[in-house]
């Protein structure tokens, strides 16, 4: 696997802290709803080769996987009209996000969708949220305690969200964890689930011998990761599953 974690690293990890999938989540009929999609920072900064700092310096399969889901559950979702929520990474050139470099600033280019989900911006059912922080429930608190996403879990009715999204083991788990801490104090009515979809998530990948020549970097060997990242989200209360399927209709 060249500069990745070999097969057998990943392996003796996952049984280190295995955690058992939760299997699939079947979406309900189309007249029910009762479910949000919530998609967690695909694009171009981190999705699109070459797109800035924290972009694939390669194609991924692993992203590239990500953003297919992403895309076919956006699709099913809006030809339903069931509701989206959508975060995007967005910075201002003077406000760094340490200890990260510079990263999807306003006008790069990098905090918009990637190409496969640009059509997002004109659909009605539709919430876009530019988010300042890794974590989205954060900062979609208002300075004057109000909140956006809790506005629409409320507005929508929404009892189950299905997260989908990169990078696994931060802003997804960041986001999952606090809206899951939320959840158990009545801050998201009538919220009840929290599901991560591992096939729709992604992390990035530097590998332990490229980290090593970047003063201040961290290892960060992509298959090990997600699964932590997963790992920390079923910890936290969330449930993962590894198929999105829909209800037989009749």
């Amino acid at each position: 696997m060249g500069s990745e974690a070999s097969a057998g690293e990943v392996n003796l990890l996952c049984s280190k802290i295995p955690f058992q999938s939760d299997g699939e989540l079947v979406l309900p009929p189309r007249d029910e709803g009762g479910v949000g999609l919530v998609l967690v920072d695909v694009s171009n900064g981190f999705c699109t080769v070459g797109a800035g700092n924290l972009a694939p310096t390669a194609p991924n399969k692993q992203i590239e996987k990500m953003v297919g889901e992403a895309a076919r559950l956006a699709r099913l979702f809006c030809d339903r009209s069931w509701p989206i929520f959508a975060f995007l990474d967005c910075h201002f050139p003077d406000k760094p996000e340490l200890p990260f470099p510079p990263h999807c600033i306003i006008g790069s280019g990098e905090e918009n969708f990637v190409p496969a989900l640009e059509w997002l911006e004109n659909e009605p059912n539709v919430v876009i949220k530019r988010k300042h922080c890794i974590d989205g429930y954060i900062s979609s608190i208002e300075k004057d305690g109000s909140s956006i996403f809790a506005d629409w879990v409320g507005k929508h009715q929404i009892k189950t969200i299905l997260v989908l999204g990169i990078c696994t083991d931060i802003c997804v788990l960041d986001f999952a964890s606090s809206t899951l801490a939320a959840r158990n104090i009545g801050r998201v009515p009538p919220l009840q689930d929290v599901v991560v979809y591992s096939e729709g998530c992604a992390t990035y990948d530097l590998p332990v011998e490229v980290a090593m020549d970047v003063k201040g970097a961290l290892a960060h060997p992509q298959e090990i990761m997600h699964h932590i990242g997963l790992y920390m989200a079923k910890g936290r209360g969330a449930k993962v599953v590894d198929r999105v399927v829909l209800e037989p209709s009749g």
